[in-house]
């Protein structure tokens, strides 16, 4: 099934380099947030492929009003990013986004990337992005420790089983390996996810992973 994908990058030259890449599957390409909010409701977009830094409404604002739209709940969005600077990350998983990809990823990567997010899944970066959430959440503000008592009662709501598969999506575990960590079937991990984030009000895996720190069921390592 085609996967119906949306470029928002101020960067021409960008979008055209994605837009080969990708090839038939763009449905439009926006230069600004605005456009590209716009663009995935005319559209019918499944996965905006977002850049953090445009001029006007930049590609954070645009994730949070996508991910506030009702009409625009199946849709995806894939932070392109660079990690060593870019800080907004997590502020970009809170608002909503499935993931995050380096702009210098291989083209296969980009392309999974799509289809990973499409899906549902979290994409916490096919290069190494297991331990960049856990980095960026511990640059958080000094006077706390980064928990949020709202989401640490709601975790209150979840099952011990349900708590542990959390804690292994975290780690950025599949469901495979958690499944063999566990020594449960995946289906069975596919269905505790799917309870968690009915549960926790997540979109997705990406925010059950920003949940699980920000509620203090995972600690940031140093």
């Amino acid at each position: 099934m085609t996967i119906r994908v949306l470029l928002a990058d101020d960067q021409a030259l960008l979008r055209s380099a994605f837009r080969v890449l990708v090839d038939s599957e763009v449905v439009g390409e926006a230069s600004d947030g605005a456009e590209a909010v716009r663009l995935a409701a005319e559209r019918c977009a499944d996965v905006v492929l977002m850049d953090i830094r445009m001029p006007g409404t930049d590609g954070l604002a645009a994730t949070r009003m996508i991910s506030a739209d009702p009409a625009l709940a199946h849709v995806r969005v894939v932070i392109l990013t660079t990690f060593e600077v870019d800080d907004y990350v997590v502020q970009s998983l809170r608002a909503g986004a499935s993931g995050f990809l380096g702009k210098g990823s291989e083209p296969e990567e980009l392309l999974s990337a799509i289809r990973v997010a499409a899906g549902g899944e979290a994409l916490l970066s096919p290069a190494a992005t297991k331990g960049l959430i856990a980095r960026f959440l511990a640059q958080g503000d000094a006077d706390d420790d980064g928990r949020d008592p709202a989401r640490s009662e709601r975790l209150a709501a979840l099952t011990v089983r349900e708590r542990e598969v959390l804690v292994q999506v975290a780690g950025g575990h599949s469901n495979d390996e958690i499944a063999e960590r566990l020594q449960v079937s995946p289906l069975t991990v596919k269905t505790h996810v799917n309870r968690a984030m009915a549960k926790l009000g997540a979109r997705d895996r990406a925010q059950l992973v920003v949940i699980a720190y920000e509620s203090g069921l995972v600690r940031p390592r140093a």
